[in-house]
C-alpha cells in the first residue's frame, strides 16, 4: 500500500509499504479520510520526539476490511472511526482510569504507524461504528470532536453561562459549538485572524472580536477558554475570568512556555485554572454528536487533498490558511 512516511525532521516521502495483517483482536481499516493537526506539523518538525520513520494521521475514519479471528463484534464493510489513544491499562493511571495520562502512552499516528495511509492496523478496542447518515470523508473531524468533549468534561456545565473562547481555528469553533450545546448564555470569540473569524460568522456566531477588552462583560467570564497554547493570549484571557470562574488550558503551548499568576487572586476570587489532555473516555459521546449533526462539516472543511499531496497538505496546514484540512488516502 501507499503511505506517507516522515523519514526525518522536515522529511516526507510517498512510499510503498507492507499492507497490515491483522492479529487475533486487531482490525484493518481502508482509510477514507484523515486530518491533519498540530500534533502532525510538531512530529514532521520534529518537536516531538517519535522514533522515525513513522506514518503519521490520528483523525482518521474508514471502512473494516479485514478483522482478528477473536473479533465478533466488528464486521467486515462497518463504517468506522478510531480513536488513536494506546493506553497501557496497567500503570498507576490507567488503574485510576486516567488512560490520557498513561506513562506508557502511544498513539496511532504518533508513535505508532497512522492512517496518512491507504490502510490502517488497530486494536479492535479503538474503533467506533458510525451510524449509516454519517459521511465517511468528513468523520475524521470525530477524533478532534472527542478531545473538545474531554475539555468540557473539565468545566463546570452550567446552563446560561458565558463562555470567552481563545482562537477561531478548527477546535476554538468546535469548543464554540460545545458551548451552545451546553446551554452558553453568550458565546464571544477572540482571533488576531480576520478571515477565521468570519468563518465563525457563517457558524452564527455574533460576537467576534481581535481583543477581549472589546466584548461588554465588566465582571468577565463564567468560562474561558483558550485553545491557542499562545502565551499573550493565556494571559489576557486569565484576566477575563469572572470571580468564582473558570479557566481551560486546552490550546497546546510550547513546552518552555511560561505564564505568571497571581495566587492571592487565585485564592480570594476562587479562581479554578484547569487543563484537558486529548481524548479519555469521550469518543463514544463524540461519535453521538457528530451524527446529531453539532459540526457544519461545509464550513469546517475547507481543503481537502490526495495522499500523494500530503506534504502540501502540511505546508497548508502550517500557513494557517483555511479551516480545516483533510487527505483522502484512496481518492
Amino acid at each position: 500500500m501507499k503511505a506517507a512516511v516522515i523519514t526525518a525532521p522536515g522529511q516526507i516521502a510517498i512510499e510503498e509499504v507492507a499492507d497490515p495483517t491483522p492479529g487475533d483482536n486487531d482490525v484493518v481499516v481502508k482509510v477514507a479520510a484523515v486530518g491533519i493537526c498540530g500534533t502532525d506539523l510538531h512530529i514532521f518538525e520534529g518537536e516531538f520526539a517519535p522514533k522515525l520513520p513513522i506514518v503519521p494521521g490520528h483523525e482518521m475514519s474508514g471502512t473494516v476490511v479485514a478483522v482478528g479471528r477473536s473479533v465478533t463484534e466488528i464486521k467486515i464493510g462497518d463504517a468506522v472511526a478510531i480513536d488513536p489513544s494506546l493506553h497501557c491499562s496497567e500503570c498507576f493511571y490507567c488503574r485510576r482510569a486516567r488512560g490520557n495520562l498513561c506513562e506508557n502512552w502511544n498513539a496511532l499516528g504518533v508513535t505508532y504507524p497512522g492512517a496518512a495511509a491507504q490502510f490502517l492496523l488497530s486494536p479492535k478496542k479503538n474503533i467506533h461504528k458510525l451510524p449509516k447518515n454519517v459521511d465517511l470523508k468528513s468523520a475524521a473531524l470525530i477524533e478532534p470532536l472527542s478531545c473538545a468533549v474531554r475539555g468540557f468534561d473539565q468545566l463546570p456545565r452550567n446552563p446560561g453561562s458565558h463562555y470567552l473562547i481563545y482562537g477561531s481555528g478548527t477546535m476554538g469553533l468546535m469548543m464554540a459549538e460545545m458551548a451552545k450545546v451546553n446551554g452558553a448564555a453568550s458565546v464571544s470569540i477572540v482571533d488576531l485572524n480576520q478571515d477565521k473569524l468570519k468563518t465563525a460568522k457563517v457558524l452564527g456566531f455574533t460576537n467576534l472580536a481581535k481583543s477581549a477588552d472589546e466584548f461588554d462583560q465588566p465582571r468577565g467570564f463564567d468560562v474561558v477558554i483558550d485553545c491557542t497554547g499562545v502565551t499573550e493570549a493565556i494571559k489576557d484571557g486569565l484576566k477575563h475570568v469572572m470571580p468564582g470562574g473558570t479557566f481551560l488550558q486546552f490550546g497546546v503551548a510550547n513546552k518552555d512556555a511560561k505564564v505568571e499568576i497571581e495566587p492571592f487572586w487565585v485564592y480570594n476570587k476562587e479562581i479554578t485554572i484547569v487543563g484537558s489532555m486529548a481524548v479519555l473516555h469521550s469518543f463514544d459521546r463524540a461519535v453521538e454528536l457528530f451524527a446529531s449533526g453539532v459540526l457544519n462539516t461545509d464550513v469546517m472543511i475547507s481543503d481537502r487533498y490526495s495522499l500523494e499531496n500530503y506534504a502540501d497538505a502540511l505546508t497548508a496546514f502550517k500557513s494557517g490558511k483555511g479551516r480545516k484540512t483533510i487527505v483522502l488516502p484512496n481518492g
